[in-house]
């Protein structure tokens, strides 16, 4: 039979144990970083070329770029040939920073290309990445919340033409499914000033 503690006590085993999982977690995220560090910048088996002034590392099949404290990773090198249209401004980095992120993609990799950098757990740039769509998105689930382009509001979508746009706050990633990723890249590497 179980004994019967206090509120107390279980409630100070429950931090406890809170405290232990969580100083595991930062061991484990420190420890990778430091690996990273020592194994994955520019060992003689890891390809290191330079683009615009700016360092890539292949590691894993993803061309990984250190900017500040940021790790940044891309399926696609930055001299891609791929041909879009583009218009408007596009916001850079710092106005995304400390922000909600609405996403809707028709490709899941390229949605994860912009999770994996816009939200990385080690240094998350926004604050949350949500569903969401704009009122006249096709598609669109119904749990998803309906944004105006006052919100951030990132769109992948299958098209006939490729091309990049952006609409105040709403970014429009459109192409053929086989250059959604492609240009899902194009757009984070203008985000981030690798590319004009």
């Amino acid at each position: 039979m179980r004994k019967i503690g206090s509120k107390y006590k279980e409630e100070k085993r429950q931090k406890r144990n809170q405290i232990i999982v969580g100083v595991a977690l930062v061991l484990v995220m420190l420890f990778s970083t430091l690996g990273f560090a020592f194994n994955g910048s520019g060992s003689d088996d890891q390809q290191v070329l330079k683009y615009n002034s700016f360092n890539f590392v292949n590691i894993d099949g993803y061309w990984v770029l250190e900017l500040g404290n940021y790790l940044f990773s891309f399926y696609n090198f930055p001299d891609s040939n791929i041909s879009y249209n583009s218009e408007g401004e596009f916001n850079l980095l710092n106005s995304y920073s400390g922000k909600p992120l609405y996403l809707f993609s028709e490709d899941s990799n390229s949605e994860s290309e912009i999770y994996r950098n816009l939200f990385s757990r080690n240094a998350p740039i926004v604050q949350r990445v949500n569903g969401g769509c704009l009122n006249d998105t096709l598609n669109c689930p119904s749990e998803f919340p309906i944004k105006t382009c006052d919100d951030i509001v990132i769109l992948i979508m299958e098209s006939d033409e490729n091309k990049i746009t952006q609409d105040n706050n709403c970014v429009f990633i459109e192409g053929k499914s086989e250059d959604l990723l492609e240009l899902t890249d194009e757009f984070l590497y203008k985000i981030i000033g690798v590319k004009n």
